[in-house]
């Protein structure tokens, strides 16, 4: 046996010399630059040069990570659904719904995200991917919400049994993404108490 070596499996072993360790804060901060990007010039005009200046890295810190801008967009996307919304648990239908109302308002009123969500719907009609990630970031996450809604509302005898939750995610968030994300409008005062007044006067319907 060489001197210096162990056949001991429990040894740490080493990493290779000259082996790439991804340092979290630069991946933190690269992702950062991504929404910044994004924001600014959108998904076409944006380039992994533009990322990493932004970020204050090299190309080659963000190729490490992924292989295209594409993939990088989608991994943040799949991302930020993964984190999903909280499900409201009020103790009666109107207050979920109005609790989930705030709680989308709060996100998609984010100067980033009020930005970066219209650009990428746009670019969900031309690439099929980023068509599945959106879908996924977008409506899978509050759908498995309003499910949890409607369950709840259906245990304490204020929705009947065949409340659809599909539907209801229709008529608590559709109003909220047409005025934010299509129109692109400020909510007046009380906007939101009149769209859940709404949204449970149309479930229980």
């Amino acid at each position: 046996m060489l001197l210096g070596m162990t056949t001991d499996p429990r040894s740490p072993r080493r990493a290779p010399a000259g082996a790439a360790v991804l340092r979290e804060d630069v991946t933190d901060a690269i992702r950062a630059a991504v929404f910044d990007e994004l924001a600014a010039v959108g998904f076409a005009r944006m380039s992994i040069e533009g990322i990493a200046r932004r970020a204050g890295v090299g190309k080659t810190a963000v190729y490490r990570r992924w292989k295209s801008k594409l993939s990088l967009v989608l991994d943040l996307v799949s991302a930020f659904a993964a984190q999903g919304l909280p499900a409201p648990a009020t103790g009666s239908l109107y207050g979920d719904v109005r609790a989930l109302l705030e709680v989308a308002a709060h996100a998609l009123r984010h100067p980033v995200a009020s930005q970066v969500i219209p650009d990428l719907l746009v670019e969900a009609a031309r690439n099929p991917e980023i068509a599945d990630a959106i879908k996924a970031a977008l409506l899978d996450g509050q759908r498995g919400v309003a499910a949890l809604i409607v369950r709840d509302a259906v245990a304490r005898g204020e929705l009947p049994d065949s409340a659809d939750p599909d539907r209801a995610l229709d008529v608590i968030v559709g109003p909220l993404y047409w005025r934010l994300v299509v129109v692109r409008g400020e909510l007046p005062d009380g906007y939101l108490d009149e769209v859940a007044r709404g949204a449970v006067a149309a479930l229980r319907a």
